[in-house]
């Protein structure tokens, strides 16, 4: 008689480094002064600096993270200083 065979086991899952919270302030440039928070219950996310009391808020959904809500922020950030920019330049076309 023949030895039953036995499963072979799963490899274990491979565990997500927890992602940021604490950013840089694209403002001031102090390195982690920057918090985001999300609340889910009324799905707004905040980004806010405890040196220069700027702050951003989003909407946010039930796969947002923290990285996201100041992502957003510097994304926000470069598109008002390209408008600036572009402004700037029609006024010195005039």
């Amino acid at each position: 008689m023949g030895k039953r065979k036995s499963r072979a086991k799963p490899p274990p899952k491979k565990r997500m480094d927890k992602l940021d919270t604490v950013f840089s302030c694209p403002f001031c440039n102090h390195g982690t002064s920057v918090e985001c928070r999300i609340d889910m219950k009324n799905l707004i996310g905040e980004a806010v600096c405890r040196i220069c009391q700027e702050s951003f808020s989003t909407t946010v959904n039930a796969l947002t993270e923290p990285i996201d809500v100041y992502s957003e922020w510097i994304d926000e950030c470069e598109r008002v200083n390209t408008l600036d920019e572009d402004a700037a330049k029609d006024d010195e076309e005039d």
